[in-house]
């Protein structure tokens, strides 16, 4: 299937590589959450992916996976905690591509989850090195990188997450998707988008992709992880790194495009860091399980939906609609 960047955009057909991992948009639906002025919506981006197994980071190996192999790179090395989702998605998808995923590992709070995270990236042959902290995984990085090359050929070097400007540029194909879901009467237009904030990626790929199509819907951005810097200015600038990998490639975007100014970040829900428990991250869980179709997890996807139940109580947005994006793939 053509993506939508590319339909748009049909200039980057031949310059932006695209690898498809899933079929249509991915749905939506109305949400009733209790309390509150807002018409609450469900974008279920949980599901995105093959085999069962996907969630956001496989958006954006779908530019990232055919970017790396268009350059010839035999290798991906990037970051995560020890339950990273996105490492696993990019080991399980990169695996399937004829590359190899190495892992620097950083700590978080050891649970069943993050122990059977582990042992499936061991069992799908990612390369794992316990780095535990941040500054020792910088200190490691140059040995990691030097271990890694093929040939002459380096590794292709990730952030964490996978946000890089082409990496966000999956969340700029799902605006787009948000945007023609609009058109075709299957959601109204959103007054907000709330969603979890980890690396930044996501948002920023939203911020952009909502600006292309014309929808004034806000991103409101909340902040999951207090291990890297996640405000409007940092998110807003990857979101202008990847207006700017598309103009590269050859794509004319308007001159008055404006990012990120529909770019909301929060950090009010994080609670006492990154993986850390929070009271209201878990009535939330404890609504999820009462609702169908409504999947959450503690670290991310909890502290977003408990945000947005809090801000929409106070009237923050207004009547709406509101559309939460859940982001949670390991079901």
């Amino acid at each position: 299937m053509t993506p939508l960047l590319h339909q748009r955009f049909p200039e980057l057909a031949d310059t932006l590589p695209h690898l498809s991992l899933h079929a249509g948009p991915t749905p939506v639906r109305p949400l009733s959450l209790g309390a509150g002025d807002a018409t609450l919506w469900l974008k279920d981006d949980g599901v995105f992916g093959q085999g069962g197994w996907g969630g956001n980071k496989v958006r954006k190996l779908e530019w990232l996976l055919p970017d790396a192999l268009r350059q010839g790179r035999r290798t991906l090395v990037t970051v995560g905690a020890l339950g990273t989702n996105w490492g696993l998605a990019a080991a399980l998808y990169g695996r399937e591509h004829g590359l190899k995923t190495v892992l620097a590992l950083v700590d978080q709070p050891e649970d069943d989850h993050v122990r059977e995270q582990l042992k499936r990236l061991r069992d799908c042959g990612a390369e794992l090195h316990f780095t535990r902290t941040k500054a020792r995984t910088v200190l490691r990085a140059p040995l990691i990188l030097a271990r890694n090359f093929s040939g002459t050929r380096p590794p292709y070097v990730l952030p964490a997450g996978g946000s890089s400007p082409v990496g966000a540029l999956g969340y700029v194909e799902a605006a787009l998707e948000i945007a023609e879901q609009v058109r075709t009467g299957a959601l109204p237009e959103p007054g907000y988008l709330v969603t979890a904030v980890g690396s930044g990626g996501t948002a920023a790929g939203l911020s952009l992709g909502l600006r292309l199509a014309g929808l004034s819907t806000r991103v409101v951005g909340v902040v999951v992880n207090d291990t890297l810097r996640l405000d409007e200015r940092t998110v807003g600038r990857l979101a202008q790194r990847a207006a700017d990998v598309l103009r590269k490639r050859g794509a004319t975007l308007p001159d008055n495009l404006s990012v990120p100014g529909n770019l909301d970040i929060v950090t009010d829900w994080l609670g006492p860091g990154y993986g850390q428990s929070t009271p209201d991250a878990v009535a939330a869980l404890k609504l999820s399980a009462e609702m169908e179709g409504l999947v959450l997890e503690p670290v991310y996807t909890a502290k977003a939906m408990a945000a947005l139940l809090d801000m929409n109580a106070h009237g923050h947005f207004g009547a709406g609609p509101v559309l939460f994006l859940d982001t949670y793939g390991p079901r």
